[in-house]
């Protein structure tokens, strides 16, 4: 339950230290803007063909007596809403990262130098085309385990009672699961963690992951909140992560707590999850 609070407040974190770095959370406002638009279309869309598609889906249906026929299409036309919201809301937080990852890049390494003791921050070594085409590839990785997870909860949700209150509560688990990797590949990333690596560090702290991105899938279904929390999100994402690979870290900067002139920043030892990879 610890972690699970954390992961909380984490997230409160990241929104407190972008109103204090307005700059930083305005240009972290475009990516979402331009996102929403996108989406916001396609849902739309989706509102208004799943009914269409549904009575296409189940022509077996047209002869079952009322109300049952109407019940049974009304009950598959919300789920599969429900489930496009669901890819809507991991995809837009993969779709965002990627459109304005110039944008969250530089704000997750002011971040990690506001809460580094020597005021440095890691680094990619990687050129940003590298940077971009590795993004890009994790999340369809990622984007194909949201729609096997969808797949398989879209079946479930024919099950009496279990469909309607189980299943949309453990859907909500995986898209915070998921979201928090997101969000934490974005410092991860430059860190050198790869995609197998930081599934496996969140699951090693489930509570944690949850924490974190169960709350912030419930605010996504909102479209416009998710464009504002979006920067505060990759924020705390950021130093959930300092949390995650064990960094030392202090509240507030401080010119005390910087280096002394001539002293260099201590060299990560081998196999410290901290220092760079190779790819």
């Amino acid at each position: 339950m610890r972690d699970l609070a954390a992961g909380l407040g984490y997230l409160w974190q990241g929104q407190r230290w972008v109103a204090g770095h307005r700059r930083q959370f305005g240009f972290g406002l475009l990516p979402g803007l331009v996102t929403l638009v996108l989406y916001a279309g396609a849902l739309v869309g989706l509102a208004y063909g799943a009914d269409d598609f549904v009575v296409w889906a189940t022509p077996f249906a047209e002869d079952w007596s009322d109300p049952w026929g109407g019940l049974f299409r009304g009950f598959l036309v919300f789920l599969v809403f429900a489930l496009g919201l669901l890819l809507a809301v991991v995809t837009f937080t993969a779709v965002t990262l990627l459109v304005g990852q110039p944008f969250y890049d530089a704000l997750s390494e002011e971040v990690d130098r506001s809460r580094s003791p020597d005021g440095t921050a890691p680094e990619s070594e990687l050129p940003f085309w590298h940077d971009l085409l590795i993004s890009g590839r994790d999340s369809l990785r990622i984007v194909a385990r949201v729609l096997v997870w969808g797949v398989l909860l879209f079946a479930l949700g024919f099950l009496p009672f279990v469909g309607q209150s189980v299943i949309p509560a453990i859907g909500f688990c995986v898209t915070g699961f998921f979201l928090a990797e997101e969000l934490t590949a974005v410092a991860l990333q430059r860190r050198g963690v790869l995609l197998r690596e930081r599934l496996t560090l969140l699951r090693s702290r489930r509570l944690l992951a949850w924490g974190f991105g169960v709350p912030l899938a419930l605010v996504f279904l909102i479209p416009f909140v998710a464009v504002f929390l979006m920067p505060g999100a990759v924020a705390g994402a950021t130093l959930m992560t300092r949390d995650l690979l064990n960094e030392p870290g202090r509240d507030e900067p401080g010119p005390e707590d910087m280096a002394a002139p001539g002293q260099q920043p201590t060299t990560p030892a081998p196999g410290d999850p901290s220092g760079p990879r190779t790819w």
